[in-house]
């Protein structure tokens, strides 16, 4: 069976050839698009992000790819958000007010806590609060790379958190959605795992179907 097919959405924002290049490392065949006809015919769609949530939120709407990212998540296609990738996944940010998010995931995205350096721009571990086959053989408290000033409220869909003042959302889940608020494809050999981990993910779907 042929790789996975990944759609990495390309709104012209940060680097973004990074995560293509991690994902292509791991197995898949991954590239960066804003066509689509190719998004909805790839087995998964990522989305990563740099930068500030307003920018990329208009920038995902200019594009059209907005429609393209509900569209792959009613279809039920596995999602996974990175940084500010993840944050758009939500209502709204109090970075930039007045900025609708996709609303795939709810709640809103604040500023980090009073009585710490923002951004964090450190590694950091996780504590997996619920177990999610994104994190197998990770160990119980991998370390990841953080670059945010903003991180989504914990809530329920929250699987995992870091400790900066108090937890902070580090990994999301709903439904066909995942996101990390880290950046994995700088996370070196656990980061690379945690996408081989998606990649798999997505093949054992796709031999399933």
């Amino acid at each position: 069976m042929s790789a996975p097919v990944v759609a990495v959405l390309d709104y012209g924002i940060g680097n973004l050839r990074s995560a293509e290049k991690a994902l292509q490392h791991v197995g898949a065949d991954a590239a960066l698009t804003a066509d689509p006809n190719r998004v909805a015919a790839a087995d998964a769609v990522v989305l990563p992000g740099v930068g500030a949530f307003g920018p990329c939120a208009r920038a995902l709407v200019d594009r059209g790819l907005d429609v393209v990212a509900r569209r792959a998540v009613a279809d039920g296609v596995p999602f996974l958000g990175i940084c500010v990738g993840m944050q758009v996944l939500y209502e709204s940010s109090e970075e930039s007010p007045g900025v609708a998010g996709l609303g795939l995931l709810p709640g809103t995205v604040r500023r980090l806590p009073d009585g710490v350096k923002r951004p964090q721009m450190q590694w950091n571990t996780l504590d997996v609060d619920e177990p999610d086959p994104l994190f197998d053989g990770l160990g119980p408290a991998p370390w990841m790379y953080f670059v945010h000033s903003f991180a989504a409220e914990v809530t329920g869909d929250v699987v995992a958190t870091c400790d900066y003042g108090g937890p902070v959302a580090a990994a999301a889940r709903r439904g066909s959605v995942r996101a990390v608020q880290f950046h994995p494809e700088k996370s070196g050999r656990a980061g690379l795992e945690l996408l081989a981990n998606f990649v798999r993910l997505v093949d054992e779907r796709g031999r399933a179907a």
